[in-house]
């Protein structure tokens, strides 16, 4: 419970730091709202610019439009987006979704893949099998995921005749769901999720086996061996749990990672997200629907870390956040 509520506290804390940030840069929407009017020729007076701030409320002091922003959320709704004349919860609505199920898809790609093969490779340190999962791990680490979307649009295009921009065919991008359209966005997942799960695969893959070999030198590891108990299930019964440990920690920042950080992924495949409209929401200045973004990713990160450390004591018993008299 203190935990729950030290998480509330701390998206609390993201939604004054997130807000504020994004209204550092010099000017505001209605500036760049006019810059764009101007580069087509036309001349907004000075008047007019006080009239648009008035009209969007951004002519008030940052902490009364904070106020407002927050009573605002407390009621659901996520506040107005200046740049796409509509409420923050209907620009993104299905994007938020889409988001979280791409996010949550990947994170299972990421240990089924991961932790068998960092399994692997600690029990057969050193062999072939190890160098080489070592070796396309580190490509994994060094090639950008922007890189290898280009190149996997490319090769299913020319090889597969199969084009894997967005995430539906266009028949189904404008229609409600239906079990047709949930597998045809099974279908466009596929290579998003292997592209967005390269580099958290390749790190989780390392770190599993860096800590599986800590384990396995430790002395009850000789002991569980010297009593003859079978090399496999001596080491998915003992060891692997407790290196599992890290890996558990891991998994509540690549949810936050996959939204904020693909984002420059997500404009190369066209990918129906929150990421883009990230993008153009801090170039337009759009405080409301750039704030209300950063402040999900915030509460992915902070609920990800309470879910972690539940998680943490029922992968090991030991640990224990509390003490006992």
């Amino acid at each position: 419970m203190r935990r729950a509520l030290y998480a509330v506290m701390a998206i609390w804390a993201v939604s004054i730091i997130s807000f504020f940030i994004i209204n550092l840069p010099p000017g505001d929407y209605v500036t760049s709202y006019i810059a764009q009017l101007q580069n087509t020729g036309s001349i907004v007076l000075a008047d007019e610019a006080d009239n648009l701030r008035e009209f969007y409320g951004i002519n008030k002091p940052l902490y009364v439009q904070y106020g407002k922003w927050i009573n605002q959320i407390a009621h659901g709704n996520l506040g107005y987006s200046f740049e796409f004349g509509l409420p923050v919860n209907d620009v993104i609505g299905e994007r938020l979704i889409l988001t979280m199920i791409l996010a949550l898809v990947t994170v299972v790609f990421i240990w089924i893949v991961a932790i068998p093969i960092g399994i692997f490779s600690a029990v057969q340190q050193y062999s072939i099998w190890d160098h080489t999962f070592t070796f396309f791990g580190f490509i994994g680490l060094a090639v950008p995921d922007f890189l290898l979307a280009l190149v996997m649009m490319y090769l299913a295009f020319v090889m597969f005749d199969f084009s894997i921009g967005g995430l539906f065919s266009p028949d189904y991008v404008a229609v409600g769901w239906s079990l047709g359209r949930v597998w045809d966005l099974m279908r466009h997942m596929v290579i998003p999720v292997i592209i967005l799960g390269t580099s958290g695969t390749a790190s989780l893959i390392r770190i599993t086996r860096a800590n599986l070999l800590d384990e396995l030198r430790k002395p009850y590891v000789a002991t569980a061996r010297a009593k003859g108990l079978p090399e496999w299930k001596l080491v998915l019964k003992y060891p692997v749990r407790l290196a599992l440990n890290p890996a558990v920690s891991l998994t509540a920042y690549i949810l936050p990672f996959l939204v904020s950080g693909s984002i420059v992924v997500s404009v190369v495949l066209g990918l129906p997200t929150v990421g883009p409209i990230l993008l153009k929401a801090l170039v337009a200045q759009d405080m409301f629907l750039a704030g209300a973004i950063i402040l999900i990713i915030g509460w992915m990160t902070v609920v990800g870390t309470f879910f972690s450390d539940l998680l943490l004591v029922l992968v090991d018993p030991r640990v224990r956040f509390e003490g006992r008299g």
